[in-house]
């Protein structure tokens, strides 16, 4: 019965250790064991010297999904793949992951319009930002709250020599140094 499984691998390797996998299930005719070798990614945003920028990021960083019928030949396969470390699971023996938690992992299943691009928050509390645009432009203020879901901050500008709160996108501000 093909199910998923989650291997570990050295951080940095997914992609290495899914290509020396793909490689040796093919070398050693294991192809009908297996389906798919996948490492987890997502579309992120993410802001640099203004501009945004669309980058795929790990979602498990150290770790390869592969679904396949376990097996001891296909077991061995995986264990002695140069860059793999073990399966995840309770002692010697591997957990499948279930349905749901895959479908979260890959956005594949029932109400997934693919894979979601979220914004990579870059900014934190108590951190100092110029306004970039709108009118407040070359406003200097503090971060009092990151809403990362809609790409909001919260800052507190001196307008006045007051301090008052002003909602603004990520791209209206930037980091002061």
């Amino acid at each position: 019965m093909f199910q998923w499984y989650v291997i570990n691998t050295y951080s940095g390797h997914e992609n290495k250790v899914k290509q020396n996998l793909e490689h040796r299930i093919m070398s050693m005719n294991q192809a009908p064991h297996f389906r798919r070798v996948v490492v987890p990614t997502e579309q992120v945003i993410e802001t640099k010297d203004g501009q945004k920028v669309q980058t795929e990021k790990r979602v498990l960083p150290g770790y390869v999904l592969v679904n396949m019928n376990l097996n001891d030949e296909a077991w061995g396969v995986v264990k002695n793949t140069p860059g793999v470390t073990g399966f995840v699971g309770a002692g010697a023996k591997p957990v499948p992951l279930s349905q749901p938690e895959v479908d979260r992992i890959l956005h594949t299943g029932p109400g997934a319009p693919g894979a979601p691009v979220r914004a990579q928050v870059q900014f934190s509390l108590g951190e100092s930002v110029k306004v970039t645009s709108g009118p407040l432009s070359d406003f200097d203020g503090e971060i009092v709250d990151v809403n990362a879901d809609q790409q909001k901050l919260k800052v507190l500008v001196d307008i006045f020599e007051r301090q008052v709160p002003v909602e603004l996108g990520f791209d209206q501000v930037k980091k002061i140094d």
